[in-house]
């Protein structure tokens, strides 16, 4: 009787998958059903965001595929210099207690020569950070440091105005810009700077050379899932879409740090201006138009502190995207009133309003379960002809695309993005209603703050933010996005009471992406604490003599 079991086990088996497969090819309905006004109001607004969505995943296709072909087109060493001009390093901040002196020590750090330093710490700081950074510019200044303290009250022009304000008593011909949560190596100039000068009796004309951009890395991306997240959506950014548009000829951004401007090249542009969130991606255009060629310089690396909290990733992810939507409506039209070539064109098109694809998403998120009723008697050919290439094109693409990255920078152990990809593909769907509406606002042009990102120097494992100031406001979105993972896990309950299992590991992405996204906003605190492998900050006195963070 034992040795019946297997055989009655795979017969029921087969029983179920015959069952389940007259479902799928059952036709009785075929020659019946015909669309309603009520279902063509549903599935050409359908088609029409999934076809947008698949054109920008085929998009991602494409980058990889010129990261690829092009990839001898990389900046080889430079020539070595005898002469080395001057630089100013700016270092704009905004209450950033916690990270200031990090930065400041870096600096301090740098092997150029000192007296061709011109170091700045522009700071619109309105808290404590003043006192904390001022005294640290004054003790780096008794030691002989080339720096100096340069505050303002009124904050006008955010960013861009303190970078714009800096420049007015600047000295140096180039300009190196870190943000407050970066650390740049010691030799970071001395492996940039050769890339704009070349001596004159070198084959090399580096004169339009307007901006170099090095790669981040990250001090904490182990810290937790999202730091892991971030890494891997970073990498992407970095690995793949600046190779790829670098090596190819086409435009591509300064990240606003981490990187060293020519002088001339941002007076030549227009200078630094704050009608949109992202003035670096606006500014990188401006100079490109003009002329200026940028290098991206991956072998040239720059620590940076990601985001722990929630509330602090999505404003950050939410300042970019409205940031990118301003500048498209300001830059395409002159992108494509310029003599640039059509594939320039393109890219340039693809990059700056790739952001839409968030309130795409949205739309595509209410509109999945009505449309899988409808669809309902259609039958399965349909969708496996029409909907399974679209979704190949739209979310298989996002896959590929950081895959790619990761398998570039951790050959060894690039495998293990595998397991993270569900997380990746679900943070990207769960951010997707604060970024529809940032994007939104970017469109009919509303206005908005500056909402830079807090860091609380973080590394590594160490370190928790939770009796820390500076961190965001969860607001409504939250509850948006945790009605939105309700709503999927009801349609998850409808796929499975009509048997459509297929749509199932989909839909749970949204659920999951939604359900995370929006809890970790509301319980942010609450949840770090529950967080493994934390450990307990380090309470040590600040070198300047004031209080310790």
């Amino acid at each position: 009787m034992p040795s019946l079991l297997p055989i009655a086990t795979l017969l029921a088996a087969q029983t179920s998958l015959s069952h389940y497969w007259h479902k799928l090819t059952d036709r009785t309905f075929s020659g019946i059903y015909h669309a309603n006004a009520f279902d063509l109001a549903m599935m050409i607004p359908y088609f029409l965001v999934l076809f947008v969505l698949a054109a920008y995943g085929l998009h991602r296709y494409w980058l990889v595929y010129d990261y690829y072909v092009y990839s001898k087109n990389v900046p080889g060493p430079p020539p070595e210099i005898n002469h080395w001009p001057r630089v100013t390093v700016q270092l704009p901040i905004f209450n950033e207690r916690y990270v200031i002196e990090r930065l400041v020590e870096a600096v301090s750090r740098f092997d150029y020569p000192r007296e061709l330093l011109d170091v700045q710490v522009l700071d619109d700081s309105t808290d404590e950070t003043c006192q904390v950074a001022s005294a640290c510019v004054e003790r780096h200044a008794a030691q002989g440091m080339p720096i100096v303290y340069i505050h303002r009250t009124n904050r006008e022009g955010y960013k861009a105005g303190a970078l714009e304000n800096g420049l007015k008593t600047s000295k140096g011909e180039f300009i190196a810009i870190f943000d407050a949560d970066f650390i740049p190596e010691p030799d970071f100039l001395r492996r940039t700077i050769p890339y704009f000068v070349a001596p004159s009796d070198s084959p090399h004309d580096n004169s339009q050379i307007g901006m170099v951009q090095t790669r981040w890395t990250y001090l904490n991306r182990d810290y937790s899932l999202l730091t892991q997240v971030e890494t891997i959506l970073l990498d992407g950014h970095f690995v793949v879409e600046h190779g790829a548009r670098s090596r190819r000829g086409t435009f591509f951004n300064f990240n606003g740090t981490a990187g060293v401007w020519r002088r001339k090249a941002i007076e030549d542009a227009g200078g630094w201006e704050h009608d949109t969130l992202t003035e670096d991606t606006d500014l990188s255009y401006r100079a490109q138009l003009k002329g200026w060629k940028f290098l991206y310089l991956p072998q040239i690396e720059c620590a940076s502190e990601l985001p722990v909290d929630m509330n602090g990733f999505k404003a950050q992810q939410a300042r970019w995207a409205k940031g990118l939507m301003q500048t498209a409506k300001k830059i395409l039209p002159r992108v494509w009133r310029s003599d640039a070539p059509w594939h320039v064109k393109a890219e340039a098109f693809f990059h700056l309003t790739a952001n839409i694809s968030y309130p795409l998403m949205v739309v595509f998120s209410v509109m999945l379960l009505p449309v899988m009723i409808v669809r309902f008697q259609q039958g399965w050919f349909q969708m496996l002809v029409l909907d399974l290439p679209l979704f190949l094109a739209s979310t298989c693409s996002i896959s590929s695309f950081y895959l790619v990255a990761q398998r570039e920078l951790r050959p060894k152990n690039w495998w293990r993005t595998f397991l993270y990809m569900p997380f990746v593909m679900a943070t990207g769907i769960g951010i997707s209603v604060r970024n529809a509406q940032a994007v939104m606002e970017a469109i009919i042009g509303k206005k908005s703050e500056f909402a830079r990102t807090p860091k609380f120097n973080i590394e590594g494992k160490k370190g928790t933010f939770v009796a820390k100031k500076y961190k965001n406001k969860a607001g409504w979105m939250p509850y948006a996005e945790v009605l939105l993972g309700i709503y999927f896990a009801g349609t998850i309950v409808y796929a499975i009471m009509n048997e459509n299992y297929a749509t199932i590991p989909f839909l749970l992405l949204f659920v999951w992406g939604y359900l995370y996204t929006g809890l970790m906003s509301l319980g942010q605190t609450y949840f770090a604490h529950l967080r493994f492998g934390v450990n307990a900050p380090e309470m040590r006195p600040a070198a300047t003599g004031a209080p310790g963070f």
